[in-house]
């Protein structure tokens, strides 16, 4: 199921692409991104420590946003941590994800909601089935709004409103 809309949200397209995004509202998705990302890298690194990739991604986009390295190049380091996340178990795998998503946030804007997503996918594959998931859910998806910088918060929470469905309803309250 893709996560990203078939019709892009002028929001989150940079004003050099024709939209209303600015440089400054990117770099600040791509640092959330970054963070959500690694809120559950832990996941990822208890099944596999030595592998580095995923995190490696998130400090590409976190570099990105510093200005230390090309879009092209952050974008570069989504391939390497999706596959990291092959054949682990679910935890894992959606915290993998989750850092393969951040890194692409300097290509395209709407990856940051995709970080997210797998962030809080991660995160509920760690409870057991019911209620519990569903508060591990709500807890995780309100640790990440609590950090939405100032600047970007509206844009993030329509988004999440407009997105939640293709995002297997991480966002619903």
């Amino acid at each position: 199921m893709p996560i990203l809309p078939k019709d892009r949200d002028p929001r989150l397209i940079t004003l050099r692409r024709g939209g209303t995004l600015t440089d400054e509202n990117h770099q600040l998705l791509a640092q959330w991104a970054a963070l959500c990302a690694e809120h559950v890298l832990h996941l990822f690194e208890q099944a596999q420590p030595d592998d580095t990739r995923p995190r490696d991604a998130i400090e590409a986009g976190r570099a990105w946003a510093r200005g230390e390295l090309r879009m092209s190049d952050a974008r570069m380091a989504a391939f390497p941590a999706n596959a990291a996340g092959r054949d682990l178990p679910v935890p894992a795998k959606y915290a993998a994800l989750a850092a393969g998503q951040a890194a692409p946030v300097a290509h395209v804007a709407a990856h940051a909601l995709g970080a997210a997503a797998y962030a809080i996918r991660a995160v509920a594959a760690t409870a057991s089935k019911g209620e519990e998931a569903e508060a591990v859910r709500i807890a995780e998806r309100d640790w990440q709004r609590e950090r939405i910088p100032a600047q970007i918060r509206e844009l993030v929470l329509d988004d999440q409103r407009r997105r939640s469905a293709i995002c297997w309803n991480m966002f619903d309250d």
